[in-house]
This record gives structure tokens, C-alpha cells and sequence, in this order.
């Protein structure tokens, strides 16, 4: 080899390889990938998490138990009567109120107030739940309590 012999490699230019177009082209048929096996099958799922090389998968080896409610969950934002003393005294609080002042940041299915902590500040909450501590505690500090 001359050093005027030396030309610039074809990098990055290689063809599709067309397969499966006929046996004259020699990827037809089996379309490169032999007789059977792993490799010729379609799908690829003997890669995925929990293939047991075609023995049943512990996942499905295992009883199916119980019941999930999941997709119809409601999920309330949740907020402590302790957390409503820092509003004056005579304050009508709203689940709005609560979101401009960051005390919740999402509102989600609505909100409940729970009963853990003490108020000392009369206060008229407006709410979608109320837990039963909650709502005594609110009236014995002598506020009103609204169900939304």
C-alpha cells in the first residue's frame, strides 16, 4: 500500500437491509434469522424482566389476591385544625384561601379538615369532608363548619 493508494473511508453510508422481499435476494424467507429459536420468533419478550425461558413466570405461578380501587380513588388534600391558628379570628376560610396562602398545593378530589392539633381562633371553614374531632374542635373554639 502507497501512501497515494489511501482514500477516505465510507463511514456511516451502510444500506437498510431490506429483508423478507423474495429469495432472490437473498434475505427472503427466514429473513436472516435461520430456523427457529429465540432469535426468529417475533415479540421479543424472552428480553423483558420476569422471562423464564418459556416456564410459566412467578408472577403468574403466584394466586391473585384482593381487590385495588385504584383508578376510581378520590385523593383529598388534607389540612390539620392546628394549621388553620395562623388566620385572625372571624376568618371564613375556603379551600381556595388555603391554596393562595400555600398551606395546601394541590386540591385534588377536595378538602379535608382532620382534628390533630388544637384552635384557639374562631374560624368559619368551608370544606368538602370533615373528620368528627375536626368539626368539634372547630365549633368549641367557637367557629362554624360548612360541608362544600
Amino acid at each position: 500500500m502507497n501512501l497515494r493508494e489511501i482514500r477516505e473511508m465510507p463511514l456511516g453510508n451502510h444500506r437498510r437491509k431490506r429483508v423478507g422481499r423474495g429469495t432472490g435476494s437473498g434475505h427472503g424467507k427466514t429473513s436472516g434469522r435461520g430456523h427457529k429459536g429465540r432469535n426468529a420468533r417475533a415479540g421479543g419478550r424472552h428480553g423483558f424482566a420476569g422471562y423464564e425461558g418459556g416456564q410459566t413466570p412467578f408472577f403468574r405461578r403466584l394466586p391473585k389476591r384482593g381487590f385495588s380501587n385504584a383508578p376510581f380513588r378520590l385523593e383529598f388534600a388534607t389540612v390539620n385544625v392546628g394549621d388553620l391558628n395562623g388566620f385572625p379570628a372571624g376568618t371564613e376560610i375556603t379551600p381556595e384561601s388555603l391554596l393562595k396562602s400555600g398551606i395546601i398545593r394541590k386540591l385534588r378530589a377536595g378538602l379535608k379538615i382532620l382534628g390533630d392539633g388544637a384552635l384557639d381562633v374562631p374560624l368559619k371553614v368551608s370544606a368538602h369532608r370533615f373528620s368528627s374531632a375536626a368539626a368539634e374542635k372547630i365549633k368549641e373554639a367557637g367557629g362554624e363548619v360548612k360541608k362544600l
